[in-house]
């Protein structure tokens, strides 16, 4: 999430990981304008709704940012974690962070996430995690982006300044909440989910 800089001078920001392998493990947040990672309680709140084992589960961090949401979920046993930033600074900070904590499941790639998305080859995630920045407004179309990339019963997490109007199309909202400035939605997809066979992976 990526609503306001930092102020100039001030201490170097971290985050810490809430649950699983690399509980308490802390995460440098980089000097980069307009970089907030997703708030600890959000975080928590997240993954009690997904459960604390995302075991063989894969993953897709889309606008990694610190990379919060990614390693919470490569901590709770994920099987693949991919984390989607296009910001080189901040791909050399996410690969540190994946070489210190040791963690083999996750690839970072940089990209650019739209684009990515919209190549990728559908259903191919159990879980994919949104927090697009707050001034892009790409809640929406990286909702709609995203979607087809779900399993059936798989979910689709979506962090903005204002919840999404309508789910996406063949998805439910299984969670909501609220937490500051901070909206935040689970939807879930459909077993009966169709799938577009025309879409080829990047």
């Amino acid at each position: 999430m990526k609503p306001a800089a930092r102020p100039r001078g001030g201490p170097p920001n971290e985050v810490r990981l809430i649950g699983g392998q690399w509980k308490r493990s802390k995460l440098p947040v980089a000097d980069r304008p307009g970089l907030r990672p997703t708030p600890d309680r959000v975080r928590e709140t997240l993954f009690n709704w997904l459960g604390q084992d995302l075991d063989g589960w894969r993953v897709l961090d889309a606008f990694a940012g610190s990379g919060a949401l990614g390693f919470e979920a490569g901590s709770r046993g994920a099987a693949e974690v991919l984390l989607l930033e296009r910001d080189p600074a901040l791909v050399a900070n996410l690969n540190a962070q994946r070489q210190r904590l040791k963690a083999d499941a996750l690839r970072i790639e940089r990209a650019d996430a739209m684009a990515w998305m919209r190549a990728s080859a559908p259903a191919r995630f159990e879980l994919v995690l949104l927090d697009p920045p707050f001034d892009a407004e790409l809640a929406a179309p990286a909702a709609q982006a995203a979607a087809p990339l779900v399993v059936p019963g798989g979910f689709l997490y979506v962090e903005a300044a204002a919840p999404l109007a309508e789910p996406p199309a063949g998805f439910d909202v299984h969670r909501a909440g609220r937490a500051g400035a901070v909206s935040f939605q689970l939807f879930r997809r459909g077993y009966t989910a169709a799938v577009d066979p025309t879409r080829t992976s990047p």
